[in-house]
């Protein structure tokens, strides 16, 4: 049985959080999976089933430290990974897999001739980081990092593509290019359909039409542009309420722009919900109306419970192309404001009703065949 260890920041709320766990347990009924964190006590730790094993480089959170700590441990972990990778990685693994773009991925970029290499890439590489010095300084050193990996798996291929826009070249230590995967998110869709069901106190309205998000509350997600169009609607008398699950370092921001606009009654920031699918499940639209995106893995939840789906133009695309309940919506807040305006007036009449049958069987078979070939047999 061939031993696979995954690389993760940490198993907080999150998509690439969500996705790894799901494909561990998935994965562990034919392989021996150990997933390594940097930063412990993530709430998704206890949905991985017993067959995985769970380690992690430090025992607490992330937000736990203050911000010279996370800033000090950041750069000690990118100084120092030779050290980090002896002490918690090197062993017997088959396969070593970064999950997640950033200091997991310089970690695990550790040479290590005796083991497989593969990094997965869940984002636009080219706006992930943004366009100052310091994103620069951070795309020349990984560069060289993911040179260190026989395989690259994106979760789209505008991922894979944009990718190859920063790192036009990216070739291993034999000079040798390094190979490349589409391979798009698995969940399971029983859990989803299972997690819907569960009994919820504070259950959305139904009076008006209602939108929900799943994000993290950061300026990819732009959840700014979003309170603007809904105070705009508002204020043209397109009764409406708007719902966003989720949290990160945006939301005092969100919360003093809502208030700024008086839209405290109709504009609902929820918070972290372990289970959001029975809010997905009342919603009568779910929406992720991202700057940019890698993939969008809520769209898959949001598929599995047939919900009519809007989003902004981005990498997400992928994911609702052969989806008949959902609009791409031009990447722009006057656009963003005329479809939902739209939405509102027609209340679901211009979506299907037909139940959508949702298989992703196919990517676990994908993924099987990737961890099963020789790196030499895998095709660019």
């Amino acid at each position: 049985m061939k031993k696979i260890l995954f690389g993760i920041t940490s198993l907080t709320l999150g998509g690439a959080e969500k996705v790894l766990v799901d494909l561990a347990n998935k994965l562990s009924e034919k392989y021996e999976i150990t997933i390594l964190t940097i930063y412990a006590k993530g709430e998704f730790e206890k949905k991985l089933n017993s067959k995985v094993k769970l380690k992690s480089i430090y025992d607490f959170q992330f937000n736990d430290m203050k911000k010279f700590k996370k800033k000090f441990t950041a750069l000690k972990l990118l100084l120092f990974k030779k050290h980090f990778y002896k002490k918690y990685i090197k062993g017997d693994y088959d396969i070593e897999i970064a999950f997640l773009e950033g200091p997991i991925t310089r970690l695990f970029g550790v040479r290590n001739k005796n083991t497989r290499k593969i990094a997965w890439i869940h984002n636009d590489i080219t706006k992930v980081f943004g366009k100052d010095l310091k994103a620069k300084i951070k795309v020349a050193i990984d560069k060289k990092t993911y040179g260190k990996y026989q395989t690259l798996v994106f979760v789209s291929k505008d991922n894979r593509d944009k990718f190859t826009e920063i790192y036009k070249d990216v070739r291993d230590e034999y000079l040798q290019p390094v190979h490349k995967r589409v391979i798009y998110n698995y969940i399971n869709p029983q859990n989803v359909i299972k997690g819907a069901e569960e009994k919820i106190d504070d259950s959305l309205t139904t009076k008006v039409t209602t939108f929900l998000t799943v994000a993290r509350l950061t300026k990819q997600k732009a959840i700014d542009r979003i309170i603007r169009v809904h105070k705009k609607l508002i204020t043209k008398g397109f009764k409406h309420e708007f719902y966003v699950i989720g949290d990160g370092p945006e939301r005092t921001n969100l919360e003093k722009q809502i208030e700024e606009l008086n839209v405290e009654k109709t504009f609902h920031l929820l918070g972290k919900k372990e289970n959001p699918y029975p809010y997905m499940k009342q919603a009568k639209f779910f929406c992720l109306l991202s700057e940019f995106e890698g993939y969008g893995m809520v769209i898959e939840e949001a598929k599995i419970l047939n919900k009519p789906i809007i989003i902004t133009d981005t990498a997400a695309r992928e994911a609702v192309q052969n989806y008949e309940n959902s609009i791409i919506v031009k990447n722009n807040e006057d656009a963003i404001y005329a479809e939902l305006k739209e939405v509102i007036q027609k209340n679901k009449k211009s979506f299907s009703e037909k139940q959508e049958k949702y298989d992703n069987s196919k990517i676990i078979t994908r993924l099987e065949k990737l961890l099963e070939e020789e790196v030499k047999t895998i095709d660019i």
